[in-house]
């Protein structure tokens, strides 16, 4: 039962590694482990040492579903504080249809926050690595198991552990390595090696950390090696928090002319970059170092803004090539040269132009981009931003000549890194679109240009969100580019809320990480669910745009083309009410703010009201009334509650069918709310907070 398969091992010895509060290995008992009385029970098995949420594998066969297996199991942790970085690691187990989620509460905070998730299945013991930031603020894990309805859904844990430093640094005395793992080769692979258990007839050094023979590195030799082609790879847990600094490692090589030794980042494309690679032209050291059986310190900087993992690899071109040895590497927040660049803050990319331009000009030949805003009414979409805010507008109807051509040059970018742009645009009035908008990369210079996105969707009245995925051998600039070349084919091109990070768009480990009350109905419904006992109807999830003419939006708010909540008004009776309720929310000290947006177009639209539910009781926090906009609207509202709360959404249908009403993109924040649009309530019935 739960076969463990990590890594090809020369020998095993008990771990020496001293871990931090918060560690278990369930041998005895679950270590201040507690299941959360609300949900299902965690259960220890001390025989095999470990803890699970589902039928044990032994019992698969002929198994069915009970109800007391459905759902889901929380695993609270002690309390914690950790003044320096430390690495979380699990040692997990998932079967059937199940996943497994890692929180971190704060103290006073009403909402966790999502570290890591998977739903990757295995007959064997898998290990996630997780960067735990420095905090003296207390705070507590809390493990999350789901079960689904079909049968043989089983989630189980090992170990906990939590190590100081991140969890890129290992010296391979603990018997796990660290999580890192051995790309299997045919032919060479690397080893643990040091201990007890040592070969003769290997002249392999002691390891570095104790000196003194018994501790563990890794290690790769040539003894099976045919060709160059055989290589070696050790890979590194992936790295989950933005980090750069000084990594370091010591090493040893045994005839140096007969291998190659390097040291590369891959990121979640599979792509590889060189990071280091040891001097075959520095035979004296290399050489004196073998002799001598020193082991040679390397510091090389390191940027990992996306995640990556390091890969050390190692290549023979016979089986006399050699050995290399690999032991104590270590991380630092501080880069080891003074002149390394700090990494690029893409944020100087980012414009949601409620302020201006931000960091983006215009070019001097052609129509220039306005940046424009449309208070919320009936007949014009707003700003994507709010509803009410300001956006970039090109359209031929501010020129009246033939036609136009409009540029806008964002700020310059580094050489040699990956970015993901991103961007809402509207279209209207075009007949003809291969023009409307295109993304191109411009070099410094302004004469080479590479397209990389050209518009191609012809929905109309409605944001919508784009991904483009980027990378440039030399420093560039995006330049977002509108033609017309008609003026009576053309119409006019929207644009807002510009983002740029490092990375690529597509790659994010895991299932998308969720937070309770944060929801933008793209996966689901979040833990929303109506409220059968207090309603008439029901809220529904729906894509593009409503059935009923001249009320409801054309497309949610998050892309344009995704799902949102709302009520039907042609299944409803004037007057009847709809109720959406959040999960539960623990209470907090502080302010809280609930930012969400709402739809209400409609010549008869009803009432969209927020309640806070605590003790059986609502009280109203913020309420509006009738026809707003054609669009989708912000709004935000600071509330306070000590004690478990819920969020109730409140829909009423007004006099005749053109009365729909939506919602989307609910986001839950510790307050105060910045930039407040409403006031704030003293939470006594009959007070609002309407957006002015």
């Amino acid at each position: 039962m739960y076969p463990f398969y990590l890594f090809l091992l020369f020998a095993t010895v008990p771990a020496q590694t001293k871990f931090m509060p918060g560690s278990c290995n369930f041998e005895s008992s679950t270590c201040e482990y507690t299941s959360d009385a609300g949900f299902m029970s965690w259960m220890l098995n001390k025989e095999e040492s470990f803890i699970s949420v589902g039928p044990g594998l032994e019992d698969l066969d002929g198994y069915e579903a009970r109800p007391e297996w459905e759902g889901k199991a929380v695993l609270l942790g002690p309390a914690l504080a950790q003044e320096d970085w430390s690495c979380l690691r699990l040692v997990y187990q998932l079967s059937g249809s199940s996943a497994l989620q890692v929180q971190q509460r704060w103290e006073g905070d009403s909402f966790d926050r999502a570290l890591w998730n998977t739903q990757t299945t295995s007959d064997s013991w898998l290990v996630s690595n997780i960067d735990l930031k420095n905090s003296t603020d207390p705070y507590r894990i809390v493990i999350e198991g789901k079960l689904s309805e079909l049968p043989g859904s089983n989630v189980a844990i090992s170990e906990i552990l939590i190590s100081p430093g991140y969890c890129l640094e290992c010296d391979f005395e603990d018997s796990h390595m660290c999580g890192y793992s051995n790309q299997r080769n045919t032919n060479v692979n690397w080893y643990r090696g040091g201990g007890s258990a040592r070969d003769p007839h290997r002249n392999l050094p002691d390891d570095h950390t104790e000196g003194n023979g018994k501790g563990h590195y890794m290690f790769v030799d040539s003894v099976y090696a045919k060709t160059f082609h055989d290589v070696a790879k050790l890979v590194t847990p992936v790295t989950t928090v933005p980090m750069s600094g000084c990594l370091s490692f010591q090493y040893q090589r045994g005839e140096e002319r007969g291998n190659l030794f390097s040291v590369y980042t891959r990121d979640q494309a599979g792509q590889y970059q060189e990071l280091w690679k040891a001097d075959p032209g520095n035979q004296n050291l290399n050489d004196w170092a073998a002799a001598a059986a020193e082991w040679i310190p390397v510091q090389v900087d390191f940027k990992a803004p996306y995640p990556l993992q390091v890969v050390f690899e190692v290549g023979f071109n016979s089986p006399r090539g050699g050995y290399v040895a690999l032991d104590d590497i270590s991380f630092s927040p501080e880069f080891c040269s003074e002149e390394t660049e700090p990494t690029f803050d893409t944020s100087i990319a980012n414009c949601d132009f409620e302020v201006g331009f931000c960091r983006y000009t215009q070019d001097h030949i052609g129509f220039p981009w306005k940046r424009v805003s449309v208070k919320p009414n009936i007949d014009r979409t707003g700003d994507h931003t709010t509803g009410a805010g300001s956006f970039l507008l090109a359209h031929s109807w501010l020129s009246r000549s033939s036609g136009y051509i409009s540029r806008l040059l964002g700020p310059l970018l580094p050489s040699n890194m990956k970015y993901c742009l991103r961007f809402h645009y509207s279209l209207r009035g075009f007949t003809q679109t291969e023009q409307a908008l295109i993304v191109y990369l411009q070099d410094q210079s302004g004469i080479t240009k590479e397209k990389l996105w050209t518009q191609n969707d012809k929905s109309r009245g409605v944001w919508i969100a784009t991904e483009i995925n980027f990378q440039s051998p030399q420093t560039s600039r995006v330049v977002f580019v509108s033609t017309c070349i008609n003026f009576w084919d053309c119409g006019s091109v929207a644009l807002d809320d510009i983002s740029m990070t490092l990375g690529y768009c597509d790659f994010t480990p895991g299932a998308p990480l969720t937070v309770p009350g944060h929801c933008d109905f793209e996966a689901g419904r979040c833990g929303y669910i109506q409220d059968k006992e207090g309603d008439q109807a029901d809220w529904v999830m729906m894509r593009g745009p409503t059935p009923t003419s001249y009320t409801g939006p054309m497309g949610d708010h998050t892309t344009g083309l995704g799902y949102y909540m709302h009520i039907e008004a042609s299944n409803m009776l004037p007057g009847q009410n709809a109720r959406l309720l959040s999960s539960p929310l623990r209470g907090s000290r502080g302010p809280l703010c609930l930012h969400f947006f709402y739809h209400m177009y409609g010549s008869s639209t009803g009432n969209l009201s927020v309640y806070l539910r605590k003790n059986g009781e609502d009280v109203l926090l913020w309420k509006r009334t009738g026809e707003q906009s054609v669009t989708w609207l912000r709004a935000t509202v600071e509330y306070q509650s000590d004690q478990q709360h819920q969020i109730v959404f409140e829909a009423i249908r007004g006099s005749s069918i053109r009365s729909d009403i939506a919602l989307d993109d609910i986001v839950f924040e510790g307050g105060p709310c910045p930039d407040i649009e409403v006031r704030k309530t003293t939470h006594s019935p009959g007070n609002s907070n309407d957006i002015e």
